[in-house]
């Protein structure tokens, strides 16, 4: 049996029992404040993060780990024993994680499969965590790479934001951004498909937003998995799940809050909600 290692990045938002369980590396992306560099999730907290954003003087930025950073997380896996590692990163429209990783990669002599998730959070963390339970349940690596491919078909990420303006900032999404940049007082929703944000609805409350992404996630049926994602908006993602009661029979018993990774919260602003959910295979 082909022993198997994991690598993912920062913005896949997985947990620290997760990552420990499952022997995952994880390359951090890189936060910029102030002109001060920040390891996500090492150097600088989610909470911490928040707080401070909207009294920063300039508009945080974000970059994509070196390749050095990418190629010693490859190494720390061969080193222990795997004679071939898998790479699940963020989308490659979104930032150049997947890049370096696929160009580190041709270093190793074919060791490494390095897959662009077309998601980010929790839709890229669970397509690594099918990854990570096929690996322990010893199955080949090509039906480790179906599983992960199944998984990224049936995952929806949808997003409520409290504002558009990060977005505008961000300049990583344009096309979103120009659609709804020229609404006023507007809790935007999108969506994120294979790497693209489109914009779905524009609520004027906050209310009204919260109430459309019910509206979705109750219609995508039967899930797998399901995380509540927010930006710093913790009261209204448990509020969000409490409300999930009257569709229990569709969800999965084990369901997770996250806040969401700096580096994403940098592009969509504090007091988002959203979420990543898994629908179950017919």
């Amino acid at each position: 049996m082909m022993k198997i290692g994991l690598v993912s990045d920062s913005p896949t938002d997985l947990s620290e029992e997760l990552v420990d369980r499952y022997r995952i590396q994880v390359v951090p992306a890189i936060l910029v404040l102030d002109d001060q560099a920040y390891q996500d999730g090492i150097e600088i907290t989610r909470s911490e993060f928040y707080e401070r954003l909207p009294l920063l003087r300039r508009s945080p930025s974000t970059a994509a780990p070196s390749g050095e950073s990418m190629a010693a997380r490859y190494q720390a896996l061969l080193n222990a024993g795997c004679e071939h590692v898998i790479g699940i990163f963020t989308a490659e429209k979104l930032t150049a994680i997947a890049d370096i990783a696929r160009k580190t990669a041709e270093e190793f002599a074919g060791k490494i499969s390095v897959i662009e998730s077309g998601s980010l959070s929790m839709g890229t963390g669970y397509q690594v965590l099918a990854a990570a339970e096929g690996i322990e349940q010893g199955q080949p690596l090509t039906e480790i790479l179906q599983a992960i491919q199944s998984v990224r078909q049936r995952t929806h990420t949808y997003a409520a934001l409290d504002t558009v303006e990060y977005l505008r900032r961000s300049g990583r999404v344009p096309q979103a951004a120009a659609t709804l940049g020229s609404l006023l007082s507007i809790k935007p929703i999108v969506e994120l498909r294979e790497g693209i944000v489109k914009p779905v609805d524009a609520p004027r409350t906050t209310r009204k937003a919260t109430e459309k992404l019910f509206d979705i996630l109750a219609g995508l049926g039967p899930l797998e998995r399901l995380s509540i994602l927010h930006t710093n908006a913790e009261q209204r993602a448990r509020e969000f799940l409490d409300r999930l009661a009257n569709i229990r029979q569709n969800l999965p018993a084990d369901i997770h809050i996250v806040n969401v990774t700096t580096v994403i919260g940098t592009h969509v602003g504090p007091h988002g909600l959203g979420f990543a959910a898994v629908r179950r295979e017919k």
